[in-house]
């Protein structure tokens, strides 16, 4: 029987050293190796997103979190340009082109007026909608199937669903006869489908325009001025920076209103229908693992939100003298009180 030494004891303790020490770097460098697999240099992903206040909104903690679980560390395998505009209402065009000119790997974008920027400076670039309202109609893609482009990424069925919610809102106030539709720049489509839902419920319409943060306390006068009885907010990167502020204005000139996504009820709105709209941001994570790993953006259809979320705000509605019918509560997803 062969008798162990002192010198053969240290070695196989070290080599054993070695060996736990090489496995636990392997775990902890995974993530990084997966990335310099995409290619020698770190992605950079340029970002665009919809407003100013755009950048501390929590739907990008839940961007970033499903790309951490896909393997994606940023400032690691992963960088971000974010470039949002100065003031809401500001152009995206020199934007998009700076991100062009750094020569960024893809293109994140949170509105349409982001999306036709972003596809105005550059034809190559992959550029994914984080969401986008109705692509169709508005020439960035020419299927939902197979968008044929460089563009892809998720619609939120904003013009679908904004006679919907006037309905909701009808049902809430049965007694209104006319609305105001608070829009902004790339919301004409859902103007114009407010308006058509109205013509069939014998509700008349005024539009009333707001591109900036300093443009509210007008529309609201104008919606005050028309008589307006009730709100229907339009959905856009630039309303929802502000939607703390639309909802404490409809408060204030008393006008009960519908908004549409849940995040505008949780800032004091009073009811919201949509998506919701952390979900969308996840599946833009997706498209950017997918492209990054080498799927051409022609190649991934274009996802549509399935799950739509009523929620309702009672101590708005109480604020409001509104008595919110069983048969809505019934309907409510999430009732905040």
């Amino acid at each position: 029987m062969r008798r162990f030494s002192i010198a053969d004891w240290r070695l196989q303790i070290g080599a054993t050293a070695i060996f736990v020490g090489a496995y636990v770097l392997s775990l902890v460098t995974a993530p990084f190796l997966a990335g310099a697999q995409l290619g020698e240099r770190v992605p950079r992903i340029g970002i665009l997103p919809g407003s100013p206040l755009a950048v501390r909104m929590h739907q990008w903690d839940a961007f970033r979190q499903t790309l951490r679980e896909l393997g994606y560390v940023e400032g690691q395998n992963i960088v971000f340009e974010f470039r949002p505009p100065a003031r809401e209402g500001d152009p995206f065009e020199s934007l998009a082109i700076d991100l062009v000119h750094r020569k960024v790997d893809l293109i994140v974008a949170t509105s349409n007026v982001a999306v036709r920027a972003a596809s105005r400076a550059t034809n190559t670039i992959p550029i994914v909608m984080s969401p986008a309202g109705d692509p169709l109609a508005e020439g960035f893609v020419t299927s939902l199937a197979r968008p044929s482009g460089n563009i892809t990424g998720v619609s939120i069925l904003s013009v679908d669903l904004s006679g919907k919610r006037l309905e909701i809102l009808r049902d809430v106030v049965p007694q209104v006869s006319r609305v105001a539709v608070l829009w902004t720049t790339g919301a004409e489509e859902q103007l114009r489908a407010v308006e058509s839902a109205a013509r069939a419920i014998r509700v008349e319409v005024l539009g009333v325009g707001a591109s900036r943060g300093d443009d509210l306390e007008r529309a609201f006068d104008t919606a005050a001025k028309g008589r307006a009885g009730a709100l229907v907010v339009t959905s856009g990167a630039v309303l929802f920076g502000l939607r703390a502020r639309i909802a404490e204005l409809a408060l204030k000139h008393r006008l009960p209103a519908v908004y549409p996504l849940p995040s505008f009820a949780y800032a004091g709105g009073l009811l919201a229908y949509g998506p919701n709209d952390t979900e969308y941001y996840r599946r833009a994570a997706v498209y950017v693992d997918k492209i990054l790993k080498g799927a051409k953006p022609a190649d991934l259809p274009i996802e549509q939100p399935t799950r739509f979320e009523l929620v309702i705000n009672l101590k708005t509605a109480k604020s409001l003298g509104l008595t919110i019918p069983q048969s809505i509560l019934l309907r409510t997803d999430e009732v905040i009180r």
